[in-house]
């Protein structure tokens, strides 16, 4: 498993992932959002020693706090600590760039990214209510770094 900065002819890959992961109420990225964070933000994937793009992070640079704004995992890879080791290499790179803080959103039903980015030193900061389409409320948690 490589982890690397994405480049522009990932974008299409990581679109079909995103239409797997994502339902609309959980607003998935548009192959033209992934163009633009590509060139604009820090967008790493996980490829397979297949080739295949096994998992992407998504980290929003161009403000006060680094914002993790989409972390996922393809289905067929998920339980081989793939996302951890995305978070691990993203947080290092926040790190470099002189952020104190890194934020997250995150459904208040997803026990399973909750447990993670708690065991990554996240903590629960506040709630936001009905934050998602389908009325779910998510946690805003933070690393401090």
């Amino acid at each position: 498993m490589i982890i690397r900065a994405a480049v522009l002819a990932d974008a299409k890959k990581l679109h079909l992932l995103e239409g797997e992961l994502f339902k609309k109420e959980d607003y998935p990225l548009s192959l033209r959002s992934f163009s633009y964070h590509i060139r604009h933000n820090l967008l790493l994937v996980a490829e397979a020693d297949s080739g295949e793009i096994s998992g992407y992070i998504l980290v929003l640079i161009r403000r006060k706090k680094a914002k993790i704004y989409s972390l996922g995992i393809s289905k067929r890879f998920r339980k081989q600590g793939i996302a951890a080791l995305l978070l691990t290499h993203a947080i290092a790179d926040i790190k470099k760039s002189d952020f104190k803080n890194l934020i997250l959103e995150v459904r208040i039903d997803n026990d399973a990214a909750i447990e993670l980015y708690k065991k990554m030193g996240f903590e629960v900061e506040s709630v936001s209510k009905k934050f998602y389409l389908d009325g779910c409320d998510a946690y805003i948690m933070e690393l401090k770094l």
